[in-house]
């Protein structure tokens, strides 16, 4: 009895060891591994680290984040890699939401212009004097070269200046931005489909009615077949 009650003491320890175990696991997977890409964080007399004290926000290593209130607390609006010995550039997308970058001041050869793709809030992104700005100078409103870096300044919208329809889109859909160079097009209102040729909303119920009953009905004749098997004692 004793070996049984000290058993029923260890259960909540070992609860609470899981527990944080799990909670630890879970902040590592959610943790920005962006911020962090090299050490350092971001000062205050740099252009993010301006730029960060301007927008109010909060410095966490090579980031700016948001600092509000809102569901997104992980939202990067600055990024800061200058002076990281970088030689190439291939993912950026955790600071997709980013206003302002700054690779400068890195060995960087090339880097391409789908590393940006996505990034719709990019509004200022600086970089080594030899590295055209992403999507070329057409896709930026300023261009300057100043101490050895190239400013990127103020991302042009890709689509007409009517905000509607595109030539480069189909018919019933509507440009929008995606990052510097890059637009995406989407159906219209009630429109959908390949080319948004289909009118009308998407019959959901018609489509995964059937697959809803389906599952319902196999659940209920596996429930009703497990129960068969048990024998009554």
């Amino acid at each position: 009895m004793k070996m049984k009650a000290g058993g029923y003491q260890l259960k909540p320890a070992l609860l609470i060891l899981i527990l944080n175990l799990c909670f630890y696991a879970s902040y590592q997977l959610t943790e920005l591994q962006i911020c962090k890409l090299c050490t350092g964080t971001v000062l205050n007399n740099t252009e993010v680290g301006q730029f960060c004290s301007s927008s109010a926000g909060r410095i966490e290593g090579r980031c700016c984040l948001r600092n509000d209130n809102t569901s997104d607390p992980e939202h990067i609006i600055g990024l800061d890699l200058s002076n990281c010995s970088l030689t190439h550039v291939d993912d950026l997308q955790e600071a997709s939401t980013a206003v302002m970058i700054d690779l400068s001041l890195n060995s960087i050869v090339n880097i391409s212009d789908l590393v940006f793709q996505g990034f719709i809030e990019l509004h200022y992104v600086i970089l080594p004097a030899d590295i055209v700005c992403p999507g070329g100078n057409t896709s930026w409103e300023k261009e300057d070269v100043k101490k050895g870096n190239r400013f990127c300044e103020g991302q042009k919208n890709m689509c007409n200046q009517t905000g509607q329809l595109s030539i480069n889109c189909p018919e019933n859909s509507l440009c929008g931005p995606y990052g510097p160079g890059f637009f995406e097009c989407s159906c219209a209102d009630n429109y959908r489909g390949y080319k948004c040729l289909r009118e009308g909303e998407f019959p959901f119920l018609q489509v995964f009615g059937p697959l809803g009953a389906s599952t319902v009905v196999i659940s209920v004749l596996l429930w009703v077949t497990q129960r068969r098997k048990v024998k009554p004692l």
